[in-house]
């Protein structure tokens, strides 16, 4: 009886002291559009063909002629894949929708995305297909003329959405909470969910 007694007190005790994960992104748990848009490639991929393959997926919106915040925007999400292991890496896949179907092409895309890393992937789409996109996550954006490199500037939601395999809205990062590493720690924790 002791040692029954014992070893339930360290089985208690084990459970006791394992160490929670605290996310470092915005616990969301939405589900998750299934999109169907033009890949870099010229194929038109769902959201769903990442997720069959127990993929995580970063989603962000935005577009090639961005100043500013899409190259920081795909300047962290790069890092976060740096801080990953190749294993991890392979499990993890970074979608850009672009919101300027206007002037993003397929091609354009590939070369802007893959500029940032080798395995990210454009995506674009017909305006309606954009629109309800956008929509479904609660993504902003609308065209603002001024002076830029190709007439008009684009105003949108700088967030970006991590998915998992399970098609929910895990996690947002919002542009304060963008630390790469950080990031990378909460992808760990998740894949060994899936």
């Amino acid at each position: 009886m002791r040692i029954l007694t014992s070893l339930i007190m360290l089985a208690f005790l084990l459970v006791a002291c394992k160490k929670e994960h605290t996310f470092y992104g915005h616990l969301y748990d939405a589900p998750a559009y299934d999109f169907e848009l033009t890949s870099q490639d010229g194929k038109r991929v769902k959201l769903s063909d990442y997720l069959r393959e127990k993929k995580i997926v970063l989603l962000f919106f935005g577009y090639t002629f961005c100043p500013d915040v899409c190259p920081t925007a795909l300047t962290t999400m790069a890092e976060v894949m740096k801080n990953l292991n190749e294993k991890e890496r392979e499990r993890v896949q970074v979608l850009f929708i672009s919101v300027d179907p206007e002037r993003d092409t397929p091609q354009q895309l590939k070369s802007y995305v893959t500029f940032f890393y080798p395995t990210f992937v454009g995506l674009t789409g017909n305006p309606k297909e954009i629109e309800k996109t956008a929509r479904e996550y609660k993504a902003y954006y609308r065209k603002v003329e001024g002076e830029s490199k190709g007439g008009y500037l684009i105003d949108h939601t700088a967030t970006i959405y991590l998915i998992t395999p399970d098609r929910k809205i895990k996690l947002l990062y919002t542009p304060a909470k963008q630390d790469p590493k950080k990031m990378a720690e909460d992808i760990q924790y998740l894949l060994k969910s899936f």
